[in-house]
């Protein structure tokens, strides 16, 4: 038996954003890092927050997030993905550190002291867009009621916490269910996506793509990585073709080994004659 087509949506006028996962970068140079990927084409940074508790890893605070506001300026967007055990409790804080987006996990709300209009109030009131998250094994149905609520949907294509972790196709139904019902929504997609895997789930109706090793491991073209995921939502999502389509950035033409070898030879054999005199 063959298998089953992958989801695929109707043409939708969400624009697309991609939303490089800074957990990936060389952390040591995180500055750099952010400074790069956004003269890359990058339209966000994703940064991602974990507690320890609702997933077991730690990672960065709202002290790294200030400074890396105050490094970057106003304009770079933060979309703060809060793998938090109760949401309400970091609002205030990233809000002030300048987070741009707050996108808390509908799972954690059962240990929340706020339910989800509340949330999404204090979310606001600090400044900052709203974003609601799902795991892999939890059903688009558990925020369908809340979509009036917030400006972005993200479905987990990998279990939150780790990174590095092998794309899930089957999360993409939730996607397309999303986009079907709501075809003006922000929806977002994170976990295991890079040019390999990104087509299956622009088709499926993701307008916001998260990339983590795909932009930051050693070696990656940077620009062209960013510019053939952008080009995959314009066209499997947005329906757009031919030069309608983002261009792909122009490769520099490497001097060839033997040229740049003539050259030092040349070089060398100047040297030594000036030397003779």
């Amino acid at each position: 038996m063959s298998a089953a087509p992958p989801p695929s949506c109707a043409a939708h006028c969400a624009c697309c954003r991609i939303a490089p996962s800074m957990l990936a970068s060389d952390l040591s140079s995180l500055y750099s890092e952010a400074s790069s990927i956004l003269a890359a084409g990058a339209d966000e940074l994703h940064l991602d927050v974990m507690d320890g508790h609702f997933v077991p890893n730690i990672t960065w605070g709202s002290p790294v997030l200030a400074s890396l506001r105050k490094r970057l300026g106003g304009e770079a967007y933060f979309d703060c993905h809060m793998m938090v055990a109760k949401p309400s409790q970091w609002v205030e804080d990233v809000g002030k550190a300048g987070g741009s987006r707050y996108c808390f996990h509908v799972e954690a709300l059962a240990g929340d002291p706020l339910d989800f209009p509340a949330l999404c109030a204090l979310i606001r009131g600090a400044g900052m867009e709203v974003g609601v998250a799902i795991k892999p094994g939890t059903p688009a149905s558990a925020v369908l009621d809340f979509v009036s609520l917030v400006d972005m949907v993200l479905v987990m294509t990998v279990e939150p916490g780790f990174g590095g972790q092998k794309f899930m196709p089957h999360c993409l139904p939730k996607v397309l269910e999303l986009r079907t019902k709501f075809p003006g929504l922000d929806i977002e997609v994170d976990g295991g996506l890079s040019p390999s895997t990104v087509d299956a789930a622009a088709a499926a109706g993701a307008n916001i793509i998260v990339a983590g090793s795909a932009c930051f491991k050693p070696g990656a073209n940077r620009p062209e990585v960013v510019a053939t995921l952008r080009r995959s939502v314009e066209a499997l999502g947005n329906g757009r073709e031919g030069g309608e389509l983002t261009e792909m950035p122009r490769k520099r033409c490497p001097v060839p080994h033997v040229q740049m070898g003539a050259v030092a030879a040349m070089f060398a054999v100047g040297l030594a004659r000036g030397m003779m005199k």
